[in-house]
């Protein structure tokens, strides 16, 4: 009776780690797989992210070349023809012009030098890339923009700096292009764990749920924005301009 008593004790011992072993093996290969999957998926967002940068610097690059493009014909080709007018009627009496148009044009080649540097992309910083995007839109009679920099002022990330300036630069794209606004003003907050951004117009505005998000850049806006974990909103009315707001977390 009791060697058979201690053989149920052995089997149901050797069923019970059976079991737990069974469970174990089962329990680790479920947190392989989803380990597995999760190093799968992050190195999936890592190389979207990269596309991302490498396809947002493309595209800086594009629209600094249009930039230099239309600076060259529709600024400082003007300044040299009326150069050239002004030398050709030259006297005492208008030297004093001719050299302040002659100095404005070198000014405004020493401005376009600093987009024409191929490390300009890459090394600026995200504060000063803003800071001679406005300068360049009040330089040429684009629009009135103004830019505030409030809070002390923190170095961001330069490949989120990157993404950051595009949407922004999409903004003031759409603002010049199509809003038939007279002002731009750009605000950064720098607060102790965010930067809070608001790009604002006051333009003809729209009905942001009657028009084509696709259109407008929206949903290509916030796909870049939530690659590195911040949020992007976009309000507008009717006759009362466009704000785009960024929340971007450090």
């Amino acid at each position: 009776m009791e060697l058979e008593q201690g053989q149920i004790v052995v089997l149901m011992s050797t069923f019970i780690v059976v079991i737990v072993v069974a469970f174990l093996v089962i329990l680790f290969t479920v947190f392989q797989r989803r380990k597995n999957k999760l190093l799968l998926e992050r190195e999936e967002i890592k190389k979207r992210f990269e596309r991302e940068i490498a396809e947002t610097q493309i595209e800086i690059r594009e629209e600094t070349l249009r930039s230099i493009s239309w600076e060259l014909h529709d600024n400082i080709g003007q300044l040299l023809t009326l150069a050239k007018i002004q030398l050709q009627q030259a006297s005492p009496e208008n030297l004093k012009e001719i050299t302040e148009t002659i100095s404005k044009s070198l000014t405004e080649i020493r401005a376009l030098s600093k987009l024409i540097n191929p490390e300009f992309i890459n090394n600026i910083k995200f504060t000063d890339a803003l800071k001679l995007e406005v300068e360049r839109f009040n330089r040429l009679n684009y629009i009135n923009a103004s830019l505030t920099i409030l809070g002390e002022e923190r170095v961001v990330n330069s490949k989120h700096g990157i993404i950051i300036f595009r949407v922004l630069q999409e903004f003031f794209s759409n603002t010049i292009k199509h809003s038939k606004a007279t002002d731009l003003d750009v605000v950064l907050h720098f607060k102790e764990k965010e930067l809070a951004i608001e790009a604002k117009d006051n333009g003809v505005g729209f009905e942001v749920e009657k028009v084509s998000l696709k259109g407008i850049g929206l949903q290509n806006i916030k796909a870049r924005i939530k690659l590195i974990n911040a949020k992007a909103t976009l309000k507008s009315e009717p006759e009362k301009g466009t704000t785009l707001t960024i929340n971007y977390y450090f």
